[in-house]
């Protein structure tokens, strides 16, 4: 009897009601994004791994999937690479066509991209991401549009979500008012995964990094602030006074909430000092989008990426 045939782990088929449900999703979104002014692009499935490699960090790195060409011996290092995400080929297209672009650029993509993570339950190696980005402008109008333009989607579709944000500037003046400037990346990673590994096993990964008792000490509180975006804000300031970039943060995030809170946003927006993006691009603003009415968990993030 011949083998049943299969495909490789943490890969789907999809099926024609699934196509038609997926299909009024992208649909929805693709109209949002149209309706903000953003155009299309795509770029291939694989880039050279130069271009890939060192934007996602260590963890990020593991993760990618390397590809041979026809014919190589296995001792030769592959140079290229399958796309982990949309957002470093977005970054790669912008510096190879920037003669051809007009600046601030508006572009959206809905494309799949490749994780070589150990498949389970909701994660897969090969999904599908919706980028949406503006590039050559500093304004935080954009953050707000990104913000309205979560509001909008999921508004369409009937989904209450929470919008949760938080700024790398803060965690970098964490960071240096916790005596460990040189230790962000850790820092992020580590509290990056606190809703899946909960307080205390961040803890101990941060010690597990070589921070001190001290700077976890430092740390620990800010993960667990509560109330309204105020007071946090109130009390940042006072733990962050001695940091500049810090402080720029804080400002950034005061600035951003006011925006918000004049332009009549639906959903629930919330400053959440524990979210940390772990990938180290982020320089401004980051995002987390989650669902309120089914344990999932994040369905969307984002955020600043300067330089």
């Amino acid at each position: 009897m011949a083998n049943k045939p299969s495909i490789p782990k943490g890969m789907r088929d999809f099926p024609q009601q699934d196509m038609a449900e997926r299909n009024y999703i992208f649909d929805t979104i693709k109209s949002v994004f149209r309706s903000f002014g953003y155009a299309q692009i795509e770029t291939p499935a694989m880039e050279n791994l130069s271009t890939l490699l060192g934007k996602y960090g260590d963890e990020g790195d593991k993760l990618l999937f390397r590809v041979m060409n026809s014919g190589e011996k296995a001792a030769q290092a592959p140079e290229k690479g399958l796309r982990y995400d949309l957002t470093v080929p977005f970054a790669r297209y912008v510096v190879q066509h920037q003669n051809e672009i007009s600046f601030p650029f508006k572009r959206f993509q809905i494309q799949p991209v490749w994780r070589a993570d150990r498949p389970q339950k909701g994660r897969y190696r090969e999904f599908y991401q919706c980028d949406v980005d503006v590039i050559g402008s500093k304004s935080l109008l954009n953050e707000l549009e990104l913000v309205q333009i979560v509001d909008e989607v999921f508004g369409q579709m009937g989904i209450r979500v929470c919008i949760k944000i938080n700024n790398r500037k803060i965690l970098a003046g964490l960071a240096e008012v916790s005596g460990q400037p040189d230790r962000l990346v850790d820092i992020t990673v580590a509290i990056d995964k606190i809703d899946k590994i909960g307080l205390d096993a961040v803890k101990e990964e941060l010690a597990g990094k070589g921070l001190t008792e001290a700077a976890i000490a430092v740390i620990e509180p800010v993960l667990t602030l509560s109330g309204t975006t105020q007071e946090k804000l109130g009390k940042m300031r006072t733990l962050l006074a001695a940091s500049e970039i810090g402080m720029k943060g804080l400002e950034e995030v005061g600035t951003l909430f006011s925006l918000i809170d004049g332009a009549g946003i639906r959903q629930q927006v919330e400053l959440d000092l524990s979210l940390a993006r772990g990938l180290n691009y982020y320089t401004g603003a980051i995002f987390e989008v989650k669902a309120l009415d089914f344990a999932i968990g994040s369905i969307c993030g984002g955020g600043r990426y300067d330089n």
